[in-house]
């Protein structure tokens, strides 16, 4: 395999999981061999759930200057701003969502790339603005907020999120992709997904999908994964990333399996 892009999702793949919020940053290591790689002439692009200011600033911390993919898919961006491609949801579609979430009396969120809007002060809204680099906007009408979305969630529990999921296909079906994240159903347009927005960029940079080496380890990195030409899933990955991939990172006590993952690649010990 002739590699000649790389797509890196970041949480819980370039940032490894459980590590402490403040510095969240790829490790020196990665970063060099990062360096390496473009200076060989292959192409590394982000590809991340977070929203765009979060996902930038782990580009520039990496001296990336090529284009990311946002929020699960629903936008790809340039550096300085430029949408090359979004994906919004339906209105319709995302009011019958919200109206769910009151239904069943859970917190719903309601975003675009920039901007996040939750029904009401909860830890999840607050964890995932936290990663994305935006502060996070609570009022008990998003829907009236003035943006319109990308995608929308209803923040529940672990006990209750399969049954939101069984609810939305089922109100839904094809209308919808559906994320599930433990206490999260998010909802974006059926086009939305890291798969997709990769496959566009891809074409956008002239690169074959089978020069292309994706690495994620959740359920949002499974279309990606799969779509690559080689999907590599980090040892710790959901049953959807896993299903997914071409290849599964063993468990062998590596502190950085994705920098040596990579040092594997620039020494020509892996898809050569």
């Amino acid at each position: 395999m002739d590699v000649k892009l790389i797509a890196l999702d970041i949480d819980g793949t370039i940032i490894p999981p459980n590590t402490p919020p403040e510095p969240a940053y790829p490790s020196g290591r990665l970063r060099r061999a990062v360096r390496e790689l473009r200076a060989q002439g292959v192409v590394v692009v982000l590809a991340s759930g977070r929203m765009f200011p979060g996902t930038l600033e782990i580009a520039r911390h990496l001296e990336l200057d090529t284009p990311v993919i946002c929020q699960q898919g629903c936008s790809v961006h340039l550096q300085d701003g430029t949408m090359l491609h979004e994906f919004p949801i339906e209105r319709r579609t995302a009011i019958e969502i919200v109206e769910y979430g009151r239904e069943l009396d859970r917190p719903y969120e309601w975003f675009n790339p920039v901007r996040y809007i939750a029904s009401r002060w909860n830890p999840d809204s607050e964890e995932y603005a936290r990663v994305s680099g935006i502060r996070a906007e609570y009022r008990p009408d998003p829907e009236n907020a003035g943006v319109t979305p990308t995608g929308v969630g209803i923040i529940s529990d672990r006990e209750q999120a399969p049954e939101v999921h069984r609810h939305l296909a089922a109100l839904h079906g094809e209308a919808l992709h559906l994320l599930d994240f433990p206490t999260v159903t998010v909802a974006v347009a059926p086009e939305a997904n890291k798969g997709h927005a990769l496959s566009l960029l891809c074409a956008d940079l002239d690169i074959d999908r089978r020069s292309v080496l994706a690495v994620g380890d959740s359920v949002n990195d499974a279309a990606m994964l799969a779509w690559a030409g080689r999907g590599v899933a980090m040892a710790h990955s959901d049953h959807y990333a896993r299903d997914a991939a071409d290849e599964v990172l063993p468990e062998n006590g590596d502190a950085d399996p994705l920098a040596t993952l990579l040092e594997e690649l620039l020494n020509g010990k892996r898809y050569r």
